[in-house]
């Protein structure tokens, strides 16, 4: 999992961000994105794709990644903005926040995915990075235990529509309480 940064870092870059986000395909909420700085010493076992590990080990390995990592940035982009932008660019806007919380410059950025608009930063796309980079795999940590942190709150003020459970998914409860119940102010209308 470390042999995109052991590349760059053995190159001479030392402070590299790998990037991801959570929350693009869910029909309320926000889209979250996460940037993680690990050291080169570091040992995160456990840390993979956020989508293949449980809710519960996912809390813990964000308590972890944020004691390891030298730096973690995150942004958020609500759905008034994915509405008005659409959901590419309200991801590359959270990614560019995500960097622009850092308390370090990275060196080079290695994104998940396709190349991100993302300027005045080296960067390296990695197709399926979640599954092939710490960097990454932490940042999606990070990212989706955010997000689902945020839509838990949610879920006590809108409870009919159960953002704990789905997170704002297309789920068939979820659908059902739309029909039923129509939009929350969190939905998205796009």
């Amino acid at each position: 999992m470390l042999e995109f940064e052991q590349k760059h870092w053995s190159s001479g870059k030392e402070h590299i961000a790998g990037i991801d986000e959570a929350g693009r395909g869910p029909l309320a909420g926000p889209v979250a994105a996460a940037a993680v700085i690990l050291p080169q010493n570091v040992d995160l076992p456990g840390v993979t794709d956020s989508k293949k590990i449980s809710e519960k080990k996912r809390e813990r390995l964000y308590d972890e990644i944020n004691d390891a990592a030298l730096a973690v940035g995150v942004g958020i982009v609500h759905e008034e903005e994915i509405d008005e932008k659409n959901i590419l660019q309200a991801t590359f806007k959270a990614m560019r926040q995500s960097i622009g919380q850092l308390s370090i410059k990275p060196d080079i950025l290695l994104v998940d995915g396709n190349k991100a608009d993302i300027k005045h930063y080296k960067q390296e796309s990695i197709i399926d990075g979640d599954q092939k980079s710490l960097s990454i795999a932490a940042a999606s940590i990070i990212a989706k235990v955010s997000r689902d942190r945020m839509m838990r709150q949610y879920d006590i003020v809108f409870p009919q529509y159960g953002f704990a459970k789905h997170k704002g998914y297309g789920t068939k409860q979820h659908m059902e309480a739309i029909t039923s119940r129509k939009a929350s102010p969190i939905h998205r209308k796009s």
